[in-house]
């Protein structure tokens, strides 16, 4: 069975209190190396990010063309995988990977079979590689 832990031990602060309380308003010292990682060392989105992605979700969503999502994480990566079916694979995975931030860009759109589509320095820009797609289905209705 799984241990219990406490919110503050796994954001990397002590497990029982043992050390003093910060202020509100003070950051942490035990920042993550990188950012969009947590002091555990996993790689996430951000709320502005997330909310860019979701915003997209919703519209493929409305608009048929997506209909489940699953979201990964470990210490290099954030997957953010589309499914067309839920019993399908992957039809697109946005990942956010921020080790390649200054040589190729933190977020890439990859497509079922594996090949990046787009990849950038910003994740509107990269999505942008949906913009057509959500075009087209405007111009539908």
């Amino acid at each position: 069975m799984a241990d219990i832990v406490t919110l503050d031990s796994y954001r990397g602060g002590d497990a029982g209190g043992q050390g003093a309380s910060q202020p509100t308003g003070q950051k942490s010292a035990q920042n993550p190396a990188q950012k969009g990682q947590n002091a555990a060392g996993h790689v996430f989105f951000d709320r502005r990010e997330f909310d860019l992605i979701l915003r997209l979700y919703g519209v493929m969503v409305a608009a048929g063309e997506w209909r489940d999502y699953a979201i990964g994480h470990d210490s290099e990566s954030c997957p953010f995988a589309v499914y067309r079916r839920t019993s399908d694979g992957a039809l697109y995975r946005i990942v956010k990977t921020p080790k390649l931030a200054k040589k190729q860009g933190a977020y890439a759109v990859l497509g079922a079979d594996g090949r990046v589509m787009k990849r950038g320095r910003s994740l509107a820009q990269t999505l942008g590689v949906f913009e057509r797609k959500v075009m087209k289905l405007v111009e539908a209705e």
